[in-house]
């Protein structure tokens, strides 16, 4: 594959999902190929699910949680991501499996040796070329955010720093991919934090 992942990561209310939509578009000023994805979601099959995880009617397991994100991970890896990445695109993804670790691994108390054995036969191995992980505390994305959510936004706080907490440990086991960016700055200075370790990385693999 010639190719790049590029993952976002970070607690709800972040940011991620305003860098992802700034870094999209330095791509297209760039003129470089590139398909900006979310999860869970990002295929017809993933969006129903999406809808069954964060929807708040029903409560799920946490194993019910895990098994139904590796089920939309494997259709967007197979359907969306590989392909994309085979035509060498730079895919932008909205969350991936870092998420599972952090939320129902570290948040929800789930075996992460499970969902890491999960994470590997549904992705096929596939790993992330560059992740950014949006550090902010959770005080500050519930201000943010202003009350309300789906139903893993209106977790408590605890759960919510047990989240945190997994993705500070999951970027310090793994410093080779990932890049922490302060989510308190403002938007543009992000970016170009995010645009400065992005560039490294195609400019490195030559796919201009």
């Amino acid at each position: 594959m010639n190719g790049f992942l590029i993952t976002l990561e970070g607690i709800d209310s972040c940011g991620k999902t305003t860098q992802a939509g700034l870094l999209k578009r330095r791509l297209g000023d760039e003129a470089i190929p590139h398909l900006l994805i979310r999860e869970p979601g990002g295929t017809p099959v993933g969006e129903k699910l999406r809808f069954l995880l964060l929807q708040k009617e029903h409560s799920l397991t946490n194993d019910t949680e895990i098994l139904l994100y590796m089920a939309a991970r494997a259709e967007l890896v197979a359907a969306v991501i590989r392909p994309a990445l085979e035509k060498g695109l730079v895919v932008i993804c909205d969350r991936y499996f870092d998420s599972t670790v952090a939320y129902q691994g570290y948040g929800g108390g789930g075996d992460r040796a499970w969902i890491g054995a999960l994470n590997e036969k549904v992705t096929g191995g596939l790993q992330p070329h560059l992740t950014f992980l949006f550090d902010l505390s959770v005080e500050e994305a519930l201000r943010r955010r202003g009350g309300g959510g789906d139903r893993i936004e209106e977790r408590d706080l605890t759960y919510h720093r047990r989240v945190r907490r997994g993705y500070l440990a999951i970027a310090e086991e793994q410093p080779h991919r990932f890049s922490l960016i302060d989510a308190t700055g403002p938007a543009e200075r992000q970016h170009e934090a995010v645009w400065l370790a992005a560039d490294a990385l195609l400019r490195g693999g030559c796919t201009r």
